[in-house]
């Protein structure tokens, strides 16, 4: 029965489907991934932060962004106030995982707060602090970092006049604990992280194709909105609104501010067009983020033009000497700088702007360049890169192409995976430009 149901539901929303998994599993597998990351990956980033109780604090619909992360599929928002208390003890290796709140917070965190016996939540936590008496209490503050910066005002302050200034006097930003929380990648997630490629490759596929594209009918904004309902019909999420952009020989290239901050136009595709999309999907808590070209061939046309054919090869050589060049320890803005000037030694003109990916799309780890910022990113780009994480690898380089009399981007971006063995592609990368043929 639950194969038929599979088999119907593949069929009625599309082949892409076939990949994805109904709500319920969805929820089964959402939940087994937490737990393993509470279980086995938490004490080891608690212990290589050197902070032995983390305090995450939220009220509902006001959720701190790494709480989002760690609530359970039955869980949509925070309830009320919801405290997280997570308390590492090292010599006897164990992590108690606790709620100052009225509930478990699902099958991992077990609610620590009987208000009958003690009417005050923030009593309440003062004396589980004082009943566990850790060296640091990390709270999620940051500078650099947006997503661990997630301890609101009113919290902040709430949290302060409830301890005594002995306890005040260990709190620490958690800072690095919970970037290290964000951007680690589980081995049952990087399991599950190639479908999600997939996923998104497929959909382009589809976007870019004759069952999609119909030349002097189709504008990019239809390919845009075509793509948006897809995800929704297959019961996904895009994390940012796609964007579909054309570049030909009879117009200039237009400037990087031109491409990354301003509207798209929206054009009528003719034949001989060279498309670019902007792409990413969000799937059981992670995400995607894909940029891939299209050709649309001419009359008498049976395959993508040599010349950017060619031009598509040096968009993949930058990505090769700028993924070559990871190394554990090495700084976002150490790696961003090497990569261009061995990309700059080649002749190449590259412009790379990476960014990790995982739990968010804009993500936290190294900064590893941005558009507007290609001589390095104070903060963000001064985070080392740690292994069992994962990058959007996103650049672009221009080339000068001679039959059109013009430059073109070539602008590019793959999900890729930094682990034990050096750098991979999550699921392949596009190494040659897709021809559509009408």
């Amino acid at each position: 029965m639950r194969y038929f149901f599979l088999l119907l539901l593949g069929l009625s929303l599309g082949a892409v489907n076939a990949q994805t998994l109904p709500e319920r599993d969805r929820a089964i597998l959402k939940d087994e991934i937490l737990a393993d990351r509470f279980n086995n990956l938490l004490p080891q980033l608690m212990d290589r932060s050197g902070i032995d109780m983390w305090l995450v604090i939220s009220r509902e619909y006001n959720e701190d962004p790494v709480m989002r992360t760690m609530l359970p599929s039955s869980w949509l928002n925070a309830r009320r106030r919801t405290i997280l208390v997570f308390y590492r003890n090292k010599e006897q290796n164990s992590i108690e995982k606790l709620a100052v709140a009225r509930y478990d917070v699902g099958e991992n965190i077990t609610s620590a707060w009987d208000k009958e016996k003690q009417p005050n939540q923030w009593g309440r936590l003062v004396e589980i602090i004082g009943e566990r008496n850790p060296n640091k209490i990390g709270i999620n503050t940051s500078q650099n970092f947006g997503i661990a910066d997630g301890l609101v005002q009113t919290d902040y302050q709430e949290l302060l006049e409830a301890l005594p200034s002995a306890m005040e006097a260990k709190l620490v930003s958690a800072e690095t604990l919970a970037v290290a929380w964000i951007e680690t990648r589980t081995a049952k997630e990087m399991e599950l992280y190639p479908t999600l490629v997939q996923i998104t490759h497929d959909i382009i596929d589809e976007a870019f194709s004759s069952a999609v594209i119909t030349p002097g009918k189709t504008t990019t904004e239809d390919i845009v909105w075509w793509m948006r309902q897809k995800v929704t019909d297959l019961g996904l999420e895009t994390w940012f609104h796609p964007t579909i952009d054309v570049q030909r020989d009879n117009e200039a290239l237009k400037s990087h501010i031109q491409s990354f901050s301003k509207a798209k136009e929206d054009d009528l595709i003719i034949r001989g067009d060279l498309l670019h999309c902007d792409f990413g999907i969000t799937y059981i808590g992670l995400n995607t983020d894909c940029q891939q070209h299209a050709y649309i061939l001419k009359d008498g046309e049976d395959e993508v033009p040599t010349f950017l054919s060619e031009a598509f090869q040096k968009g993949n050589r930058v990505q090769d000497i700028f993924t070559s060049n990871f190394e554990t320890g090495k700084t976002g803005n150490q790696i961003l700088l090497k990569s261009l000037k061995e990309a700059k030694a080649e002749g190449l003109r590259p412009s790379i702007y990476t960014h990790p990916l995982g739990n968010y799309g804009h993500s936290a780890g190294p900064t590893i360049g941005m558009w507007d910022s290609q001589g390095g990113v104070v903060g963000t780009g001064d985070y080392p890169l740690y292994r069992n994480t994962v990058y959007a690898i996103e650049l672009n380089t221009t080339v000068f192409i001679a039959d059109w009399k013009k430059d073109i981007r070539i602008m590019l971006e793959e999900a890729g995976f930094y682990g034990e063995k050096g750098f991979r592609y999550v699921n392949k990368r596009q190494e040659k430009i897709k021809p559509i043929q009408m």
